[in-house]
Formats: C-alpha cells, sequence, structure tokens
C-alpha cells in the first residue's frame, strides 16, 4: 500500500543554511562532497560508509554496506557525533536532510559536534533489497470484509518473504537489535568516545533501544514523537483520544467549530454508509482515463490512518468527511487516486515490514487491541501490520525486547498534542524509566514537530548545551481551514 509523504514545515529567518568550509579530517573511507538539497542549498560534507554482518548471529553471515553523510562541527568545543536516526521504519537520514525542510536544523545541530544524516541497513543509499510485488491483487470493485483484507495482505507477505529468502536475504537480519549493532559500529568507525542520538518516530523506537543495549556509548538523546518498545501497534482507544483533542482544537475556532461541531459522530455517520452502501469513484489517471473503485469502509479509514499524522492534513480529511456526509464525492476520489492504486499487486518494502514484525507485540497488548478494534473509528487500520506477525513468528524480538529502557542518560522528548501517530500518553509511558528526562508539550502541533516553531530549535540547543530547559509548554496556531 501506498505511503502517503507527509511535508515539513520550513524553519524560517532563524538559522540560514551555511557554504561552511570543509572541516575536520576525514575518516577511513571518507569522500568530500558539496551536499545539494532538493531546493540548491548547499554544504560541504563527507560521504562515508561502512560494512556490517547483515545477521550477526550467523557466523557466515553476508556483509552489506551501511552510508552516511557527516556534516562537520562548527562550534568552538564540539562534542559527540549527533546521529541522526530517520523514521518509518524505512526512512532515510540522507534524505531527510536532502529533500525535507529540516536542512536547516541539521546546519544548525554542528555547533554540537559533526552531525551524520545517517542510512539505517535497508535504506536510502543503503537499501541493495528488492522490493516485491505479490502476485496477489486486491479487486478494485469487490467489497472485502477486514478479514478478507487481512488473509490477502498475509498470503501476498508469504509470498514475498520466499522471494527474499530465494534472493539470499537473511531476513532475521532486518530487526532493530540488528540496527543498534550498527549505531555501535558507526561509532567506532567514526572513532568517537560516545554518540548522541537524533530520532523521530521509528528513530525514537531505535534510539529507546540504544538505551537498552549500548547505553554507554550514548552522550544524550534527543527524541521526537516516540514510538515505545511496546507501541508498534498503536492503541485504537488512544486514536479516537486523538480525535477528541483533534476536536477540542477545532472548537477554538469559530468557524471550523461551525464546519464540525461533532466531528467524531460524522466519522461514524460516513463509515456507517460506507458499510452499507459503497461509493463507485472514478479515480482519474495521469493519462486522463479515470479507473473505478469500490470505496468502502476499510478504504477510508486506511486513507485517515495516512492523514491524520499532522493537523494540516488532518483537517483536510475532516473536509473529505464533510463533504461525504453531505453527498460530494468529486473531492474524494481527487485525494483517493494519490493513494490507492486500484488493479495493482500488493507489494512491500523488506525493511519497512520485517522491522515492525520483529519488535512485534506482547499477546496481552495484542488482546486489547483487538478487543478496541471492534468499536473505535479506525479499527486495526492505523496499523494492521497486526495481522502480518503471524508471516514470519521467529524473528519476534521478544518480551525482554519491548520491555521499557530504564536509564540516566540525559534526554528531551518532544510531543506533539495532535500528533495522529503517536499519541502523548503512551510517549509518556515509554520514556518513564529515564531518569535525567526533560518534557516539552507543543500544542497543536503533529508527528512532523522539528520545525513547526523557531522555539522548538532554541529548546534543543539549549538542551545541547546542557542548561536548563524551563519551555515545556510551547504553543503553535491551528493550519488554517483548507480547500480543495
Amino acid at each position: 500500500m501506498t505511503r502517503l509523504i507527509t511535508t515539513l514545515l520550513l524553519l524560517g529567518s532563524l538559522f540560514h543554511p551555511a557554504h561552511a568550509t570543509l572541516t575536520g579530517s576525514s575518516i577511513a573511507g571518507e569522500t568530500a562532497i558539496t551536499f545539494t538539497t532538493s531546493t540548491d542549498e548547499t554544504a560541504e560534507a563527507w560521504r562515508g560508509v561502512l560494512t556490517v554482518p547483515e545477521n550477526r548471529s550467523q557466523a557466515d553471515s553476508r556483509q552489506i554496506e551501511l552510508h552516511y553523510v557527516r556534516f562537520a562541527a562548527t562550534g568552538e568545543k564540539p562534542g559527540s557525533p549527533i546521529i541522526y536516526l530517520a523514521g518509518g521504519p524505512g526512512g532515510s537520514g540522507i534524505m531527510t536532510a536532502q529533500y525535507t525542510r529540516r536542512f536547516p536544523l541539521f546546519m544548525a545541530m554542528r555547533e554540537f559536534g559533526d552531525v551524520i544524516a545517517f542510512d539505517q541497513r535497508g535504506t536510502g543509499d543503503a537499501n541493495t533489497l528488492p522490493s516485491c510485488t505479490s502476485s496477489v491483487v486486491m479487486s478494485a470493485t469487490s467489497v472485502l470484509s477486514d478479514v478478507e483484507h487481512a488473509h490477502e495482505q498475509r498470503k501476498a507477505l508469504t509470498e514475498c518473504v520466499s522471494f527474499w529468502k530465494d534472493a539470499d536475504i537473511d531476513v532475521r537480519g532486518y530487526t532493530t537489535t540488528e540496527s543498534v549493532q550498527d549505531l555501535e559500529a558507526l561509532r567506532q568507525h567514526l572513532g568517537a568516545t560516545k554518540i548522541s542520538l537524533w530520532g523521530i518516530s521509528y528513530g525514537s523506537h531505535l534510539a529507546l533501544a540504544a538505551l537498552k543495549t549500548i547505553e554507554s556509548s550514548i552522550d544524550r538523546v534527543i527524541l521526537a514523537s516516540v514510538e515505545g518498545l511496546d507501541q508498534t501497534i498503536k492503541l485504537p482507544f488512544e486514536t479516537d483520544a486523538y480525535f477528541a483533542r483533534l476536536q477540542a482544537a477545532v472548537n477554538q475556532d469559530p468557524d471550523m467549530k461551525a464546519a464540525f461541531p461533532d466531528l467524531v459522530a460524522m466519522i461514524r455517520r460516513v463509515h456507517d454508509q460506507l458499510e452499507t452502501k459503497p461509493l463507485t469513484l472514478a479515480l482519474p489517471q495521469k493519462d486522463s482515463s479515470s479507473t473505478d473503485l469500490t470505496f468502502q469502509r476499510l478504504h477510508m479509514q486506511q486513507l485517515s490512518s495516512y492523514m491524520i499524522a499532522d493537523p494540516g492534513r488532518a483537517l483536510q480529511l475532516l473536509m473529505l468527511y464533510s463533504a461525504v456526509d453531505q453527498g460530494i464525492t468529486e473531492p474524494l476520489a481527487g485525494v483517493v487516486s494519490r493513494v490507492f492504486e486500484p488493479g495493482q499487486a500488493i507489494s512491500f518494502n523488506p525493511m519497512s515490514v520485517l522491522m515492525d514484525i520483529a519488535s512485534g507485540i506482547d499477546p496481552k497488548r495484542e488482546a486489547v487491541i483487538m478487543r478496541q478494534a471492534q468499536t473505535s473509528l479506525l479499527g486495526t487500520m492505523l496499523n494492521d501490520s497486526i495481522h502480518l506477525n503471524a508471516v514470519l513468528p521467529e524473528i519476534d524480538l521478544g518480551a525482554e525486547f519491548r520491555r521499557k529502557p530504564v536509564s540516566a542518560v540525559p534526554a528531551l522528548i518532544l510531543t506533539g498534542t495532535l500528533d495522529g501517530r503517536t499519541y502523548p500518553i503512551e510517549q509518556a509511558d515509554a520514556v518513564s524509566g529515564l531518569s535525567q528526562v526533560t518534557t516539552v508539550i507543543i500544542e497543536n502541533a503533529g508527528h512532523n514537530l522539528f520545525m513547526v516553531s523557531d522555539e522548538v530549535t532554541e529548546v534543543i540547543q539549549e538542551f545541547m548545551r546542557g542548561e536548563s530547559v524551563t519551555r515545556t509548554r510551547l504553543s503553535v496556531p491551528m493550519p488554517a481551514m483548507p480547500s480543495f
């Protein structure tokens, strides 16, 4: 299934990307480069590579390459290298610096040490794994039950696992524990006594696992939109609580409140309508033709799961619900055509799906999730990988992996109140074992929160300087009402 890509907000005028002169000595295997972003901003940097085993538990494991870009420190007293850990799983650290508006923050972080845009195993420049397109095609015109949908997903993944094994890929090597050891290998490669970790979403998941395993190698951590080690699959009732927070934010604007007086009731009406009578949408194609899709309740839940990460998209989603509630389908068809591909076979990115399955879920939490899904707004569609774990039970890392870290490493936690992917109460629980933690709540911020305000950057700077962070609650404006 296609993932909806969200766009980050521009930092603004606080920092201007520097055309810095390359400083510092190269490390074995590094090459001097001029790093250029998608908007033609540049910085001198080092491009590096290191080789690690694909599966460290196998003595004869094949070797794989990990790639990174190192921006040399600019501060007078640089500290430990700062390693950026992208989300996903499957995000590329190098591409984050290159293709998002987060580049100014990468440049600003050089005050505190070398900044490493790191491609985790199986991502970006480090990805030599073939994606798999199965032979399983979801019918574009048939109505599928949730059970049938899950069955087709498992069938497709089973086929893809065989495909990867036939390609001599060790599927047991794509786990968070292997990625933690990659971080330790990177630290040694850089010749650093310690490293600092800067991660978001799945990147925070990886950082939390590192705190349990290589704590003595970690200087400090900055984590945004935290995903706990037992939180790969989200609690459906916490998604419902997110919609309640979104309603409270909407109510602060008279026009929005008038448009969405009871968004939960509206969502349930639309779901009930689509369950009883699915829509036939003519989805526009690039060649000016159209393709029909029988759009049903589970499609709307999937679309919601893609769009609730950040409040701007969430408001667009509410407008789609409102349109369908009023019998207007044209805006829906336009958005759905960019997310769904009717008639396309089910495909999987190996790193993404294997990492999630390996992190897994404990039986008790799974039972709670399946019980909550029966009545919650989005069911299991926010994380439908819960249905895939049974395909590869042998790579599950187990309950001990999912136990919360206990650590005294200084940690800065950044949490958005309108994050529709990782939720404030779960984030707080995920880091409850950290004894030197500073949490900053950003009112009205979503999942991708680094660039929503200059104040977020200032807080990060205070933390990295070892100063006391006194601004523990920030606020950013709600996005304006969107239009189609």
